[in-house]
């Protein structure tokens, strides 16, 4: 998981495709702001701790070589470091700076590829890219790529034109591909920020289905930069009892989520009062498979009677001495094609352990890292468990994605000690995960918090739920911090004295698999049920139609906040 951010000043922003209503201030000479550059990194680095990167672009205005020697915009990239002498404004005869920059931060956690890298990466055309995913289909790589560099080649390829929001860049013979028609290949979950210098354009967005985190805050009178961040800085939190709502929850109106999308910003000339003019525009996404996922419009509302079957065929099970891979996967598949048409749950059950199996492969850098898994720490990957079904699906399938050989934490959390409905389960799972696979070390982590005194803890969370901020937002946020901390008990240890009992443990797992949006596309909540009632099938899929096209902006964004602050990384497999 990584942090990203940009704080982009001296421009005015122009928003007329996406809200005709906008207006944005004039930008300053002297700018006040509610947090600092180091706000923004402190937060951001405790979602990737490996490293830390800060670059900048400065905006100046030059002559251009064009005939007449119109005045143009020259970009030049430097470290964080400040440079003197940049432009000035004239007010009264008096030179004053007015800073018209781009500053880009980045940090990350890396679990893929060879070389440890550092964000912000530049490339020798002064391209910026800071980027918080992966990539699981739709560009070529290898187990020892790493994935932000990969797409930095592949952005560098990319045609700078862009003509309209809806991405029609005129080419001719063979084009090279837009940003918008790259970003739409990827597959798997990211949020991207990326400066592409030869056309002034800063591309950003996140996937289509908003599993990586990116807050937006659009100019105003009170703080007229535009900024991006994975997460919001704990002085952009207002908790005044004045902008508190009904529920007594502090009301934050600085940040917004982000629109599932591929946007550009594209810097044209200079103001009248040499601030710079930018236009915003939100692209299409040009693979149609995608935008049917989008829309959740499926061919078959009202299941037939065959469906209704339940399958008795096993799922495919890993022996111990063959690891599951894609091509295991795809025998499998092959070898039951009858099935398949069939089985449902099958077919469910080989895509799911497929997902896991991608999002788990412990590559090159992950096992050089720090942190010792062949003698003292054996555990790469964690699962949030509550002992319910789609955690006990996900541990089990885990189960077959990976050597005997490591361990798995399940990290449970209760506030209610062992009489939570949640430890109950928990523990029950546990005994059925031994009885399954019994040469496995499954570690229970039984986290125990008491609400009443987790003030400053309470006050945190609020700051990575914003700008969510209802009480159901911050129960839920505080248990996923919680939980994805890993700093709990094991039952049932051996300690120094060789008697069972308590003892203290911390998970080291970077990679925490949790069950979000099961329920969404499971219709796992009371409230489809009510609406099957009501209105059979077709009340059911709107319901659930719904629920996928706003989990971006209720579920993901928070939980990955709340997940990836303890420096964790959350493969979603929805």
């Amino acid at each position: 998981m990584c942090g990203i951010a940009v704080i982009v000043s001296g421009i005015k922003i122009v928003l007329s495709s996406l809200d005709p209503n906008f207006i944005s201030p004039i930008p300053l000479l002297e700018q006040q702001t509610l947090f600092s550059v180091d706000d923004i990194k402190e937060v951001l680095r405790r979602r990737g701790p490996d490293s830390l990167g800060c670059k900048k672009v400065l905006l100046r205005s030059g002559v251009s070589s064009l005939p007449g020697g119109e005045q143009d915009v020259v970009a030049f990239v430097e470290d964080e470091a400040p440079r003197e002498g940049k432009d000035s404004h004239m007010d009264g005869g008096a030179a004053k700076e007015f800073i018209r920059e781009l500053q880009f931060i980045g940090a990350t956690l890396q679990l893929r590829g060879i070389n440890p890298i550092i964000q912000p990466l530049v490339d020798i055309s002064g391209n910026i890219l800071v980027y918080n995913g992966e990539i699981f289909g739709g560009i070529q790589m290898s187990s020892d790529n790493n994935d932000t560099e990969v797409l930095m080649q592949h952005l560098g390829l990319c045609c700078p034109r862009v003509s309209s929001p809806h991405n029609k860049a005129h080419t001719s013979g063979d084009r090279q591909s837009t940003v918008p028609e790259l970003l739409s290949r990827i597959k798997g979950p990211w949020a991207l920020i990326y400066w592409q210098s030869s056309s002034r354009i800063l591309w950003f967005g996140r996937d289509a289905f908003g599993r990586r985190s990116l807050l937006v805050h659009w100019p105003t009178k009170e703080d007229p930069r535009f900024l991006l961040s994975s997460v919001s800085p704990h002085a952009s939190v207002n908790e005044s009892s004045e902008s508190a709502n009904g529920d007594g929850i502090a009301k934050i109106d600085f940040w917004e989520e982000l629109p599932c999308g591929v946007y550009s910003l594209s810097i044209g000339a200079l103001g009248t009062e040499d601030y710079l003019i930018g236009e915003v525009l939100k692209h299409d996404w040009t693979d149609p498979k995608l935008k049917e996922l989008i829309t959740w419009e499926r061919t078959s509302v009202q299941p037939k009677s065959e469906d209704l079957c339940a399958s008795h065929q096993k799922v495919y099970s890993r022996k111990e001495d063959s690891p599951l891979t894609p091509s295991i996967l795809m025998e499998s598949k092959l070898a039951s094609t009858d099935c398949l048409l069939t089985s449902l749950p099958h077919r469910v059950m080989i895509a799911l352990q497929e997902s896991i199996m991608r999002r788990t492969a412990l590559n090159t850098i992950y096992q050089a890292t720090s942190v010792d898994y062949t003698n003292k720490c054996n555990t790469p990957v964690a699962v949030l468990f509550s002992g319910g079904l789609d955690s006990m699906i996900l541990a089990a399938l885990l189960d077959k994605c990976m050597n005997a050989k490591y361990e798995i934490d399940l990290l449970n959390v209760s506030f209610d000690g062992p009489f939570a409905p949640d430890r109950i389960s928990a523990r029950a799972g546990l005994k059925e995960l031994q009885k399954i696979a019994p040469s496995r070390r499954w570690k229970l982590v039984e986290i125990d918090a008491d609400l009443l005194k987790l003030t400053s803890e309470t006050k945190h969370v609020m700051s990575l739920i914003n700008p969510a901020r209802t009480y159901m937002d911050l129960n839920i946020g505080i248990a996923l911090w919680l939980a994805a901390s890993g700093d709990g008990c094991l039952q049932g240890e051996t300690g120094n004295d060789d008697t069972c009992g308590s003892v203290k443990y911390k998970s080291a797992a970077r990679i925490l698999l949790v069950g979000a949006g099961a329920d969404e596309q499971c219709a796992g909540y009371g409230r489809h049920r009510t609406k099957y009632r009501n209105g059979s099938w077709l009340g059911l899929n709107d319901e659930m139609k719904l629920d996928m096209q706003r989990i971006w902006k209720r579920n993901l964004g928070r939980d990955d906040r709340c997940i990836a602050d303890n420096g964790k990384e959350v493969p979603f497999l929805g």
